[in-house]
């Protein structure tokens, strides 16, 4: 039971700190006569803990009758872009890894997570998105970064 109790407050611990997306908008890639169409689509989430950072991913959803009814599983096709969108503010003691954005792509056992991590050498941050699925030996991946710089007239 002990464990138990533990193992929640992690998890709960862990998704308060996902950053909630926003949808973007959505392109159709392939239209279908019955169910909705596949296409692609694009979410904004800001950092919940570096303030003045946006992220924008992209991801592919499959259509059709059984993507209608949230049975399909999303291909692990995405894009990621972070910016610069405000002052950054680092907090004090910043993780070395810390997952900033998660979503489901299928029922079970797949999904596309996007991970922070901070390169103290260069003053970047360093997003990195994969899927959490094997695909060939090597899970799908994407990167972008955000040099931290002064923002506006300072």
């Amino acid at each position: 039971m002990r464990y138990r109790n533990a193992f929640a407050t992690i998890v709960l611990g862990l998704a308060a700190t996902h950053a909630a997306a926003d949808e973007v908008g959505c392109v159709t890639t392939t239209w279908k006569l019955i169910g909705a169409n596949h296409k692609v689509c694009v979410e904004a989430f800001h950092d919940a803990r570096v303030p003045g950072v946006t992220c924008h991913v992209s991801q592919a959803r499959t259509g059709g009758v059984s993507g209608s009814l949230g049975l399909a599983q999303d291909p692990s096709q995405f894009s990621l872009a972070c910016r610069q969108t405000g002052p950054i503010t680092l907090p004090a003691k910043l993780p070395e890894n810390e997952v900033v954005f998660s979503e489901d792509t299928s029922l079970v056992f797949k999904e596309t997570r996007i991970v922070r991590m901070f390169d103290k050498a260069n003053n970047t941050l360093v997003y990195v998105a994969i899927s959490r699925k094997l695909i060939d030996g090597a899970p799908a991946n994407s990167i972008s970064t955000v040099p931290v710089m002064p923002w506006g007239a300072k």
